[in-house]
């Protein structure tokens, strides 16, 4: 077997914006630090499924969330977004394994999916090259102060990430690994 291809470790990109609260972040699906259960990627030609999701201990103040999940180690230099989830009530506290299929039935009402670095509009599980080294994949669920992010369904994922930032509270990540 051939050595994974190598690239310098991508910085924990959250640990580059200013410092917010965490709260817990778990999921029935994936275990932190652990390898992404094949289920929940792509790698076999489907677009996996999202996985399942729960939080608690966010702030009082938190209006809506949103959820999403980024691989800072795609090749590139901006990594890629599987899955952006924006306008979460606040009322809402975990996401079904599968919340996050294209056409979206089982999302939170009010809620929307971004397309990601795809061009789909809802989750696509891992799949990064054959042979390149592990990736991080960073599902976060930030609280943010305000009921809706003001992103429509054509935003691009790191245009709502970045509006994100003058509006988080607080965030919390759970990280999971993949490599084929």
């Amino acid at each position: 077997m051939s050595q994974p291809i190598t690239r310098p470790v991508a910085p924990e990109p959250y640990g580059l914006l200013p410092p917010v609260p965490t709260f817990t972040l778990l999921s029935d699906d994936l275990a932190a630090g652990h390898r992404l259960p094949d289920a929940l990627t792509a790698a076999a030609g489907g677009l996996g499924a999202s996985p399942h999701l729960t939080w608690s201990g966010f702030p009082a103040a938190t209006r809506s969330f949103l959820v999403s999940c980024f691989d800072p180690d795609a090749p590139g230099p901006s990594g890629w977004w599987h899955w952006t989830l924006v306008d979460v009530p606040r009322t809402t506290t975990s996401l079904p394994r599968g919340a996050g299929t294209p056409d979206g039935h089982a999302l939170p009402t009010g809620a929307h999916q971004l397309r990601g670095d795809d061009g789909i509009a809802g989750y696509v599980g891992a799949a990064p090259p054959p042979g390149d080294q592990v990736h991080r994949y960073l599902f976060a669920v930030h609280a943010l102060d305000v009921e809706h992010l003001g992103v429509g369904p054509d935003a691009m994922p790191g245009a709502a990430n970045t509006a994100a930032v003058l509006h988080t509270l607080a965030r919390a990540v759970l990280v999971g690994t993949y490599q084929r």
